[in-house]
C-alpha cells in the first residue's frame, strides 16, 4: 500500500452516515473509493455536483463528468449536477459539514498552507479559502515529510496561509493528530510507526493521547 493510497483509506474513516462532505482534489478524491460498507454520504464536488460517487472503471468514464481536479467521477441514481455560483452558495451557507483538503504545510496552531510556492507556477486558491472558512470541519490530508524527509506538520507555517486557525483534524501516511486548543494531539499512528518515529519526523510539538489507536485502513 503507498502513502497516497494509506492518506486516503484513512480519510475515508471520517465519514460518517448522512454528512455532506467536500473532498479537494489530489488524496482527498481518491477517499470515494474507500468509502466504509453501511456509510452513506453526500459528496461535494466545487464545480457542481452532489452525491458523485467514486471513480469509474477503465473505458466506462464520461468527458462531461469530473470533480474540481478534472479526475473522472461517476454520478449515480441520485446525484445532482449544478453551476459552480450554486455550489459556493452551499460552502459559504455553511451547509457543508466536513471538507477534506490537501495542504503543503499545516502548524501546531491549525493553520494551513495549500495554494502558494513562491517562485513555483502551481494551481492557485480555487474554493479552498471558501471551503476553509464555511465547512463545519476542516480535515488537512498530506505527506509527513517532504521528498528530503523535512516535517510538513511545522510548529509555523513558512509558506503563504490559504487560512489561520481553522484545521481540526491532520492525517499523514504515518499518523493522526487532533487540533486541541493547547496544541496537537496524536490519536493514531499507522501499522507498524512507532510513537518515537512520528517524534523524530515531526516538527511540531505534540502530546500523545492516552487512547492513542492504529490506524484503520
Amino acid at each position: 500500500m503507498n502513502q497516497r493510497e494509506i492518506i486516503a483509506r484513512r480519510i475515508a474513516q471520517e465519514f460518517e452516515n448522512g454528512a455532506v462532505i467536500n473532498l479537494g482534489f489530489g488524496m482527498p478524491t481518491m477517499a470515494a473509493n474507500y468509502i466504509p460498507e453501511g456509510i452513506e454520504v453526500v459528496l461535494q464536488t466545487e464545480n457542481g455536483g452532489l452525491m458523485f460517487g467514486g471513480a469509474p472503471k477503465k473505458g466506462e468514464h464520461s468527458a462531461d463528468m469530473a470533480n474540481a481536479g478534472g479526475e473522472p467521477i461517476t454520478m449515480p441514481k441520485g446525484s445532482s449536477a449544478f453551476d459552480l455560483a450554486f455550489s459556493f452558495c452551499i460552502i459559504r451557507g455553511g451547509h457543508v459539514d466536513a471538507t477534506v483538503l490537501g495542504a503543503l504545510e499545516v502548524d501546531e496552531n491549525g493553520n494551513i498552507a495549500n495554494w502558494k510556492i513562491p517562485g513555483k507556477f502551481v494551481p492557485g486558491m480555487g474554493g479552498g479559502m471558501d471551503l476553509l472558512v464555511g465547512a463545519k470541519k476542516v480535515v488537512a490530508a498530506l505527506a509527513h515529510t517532504d521528498k528530503e524527509g523535512n516535517s510538513k506538520v511545522l510548529k509555523s507555517c513558512t509558506l503563504p496561509l490559504s487560512a489561520a486557525g481553522v484545521v481540526k483534524r491532520i492525517i499523514t501516511d504515518i499518523a493522526v493528530f487532533d487540533v486541541a486548543a493547547d496544541g496537537l494531539v496524536l490519536v493514531e499512528r499507522a501499522p507498524g510507526v512507532s510513537v518515537e518515529e512520528i517524534t523524530a519526523k515531526t516538527e511540531a510539538a505534540f502530546t500523545v493521547s492516552p487512547e492513542i489507536k492504529e490506524m484503520v485502513l
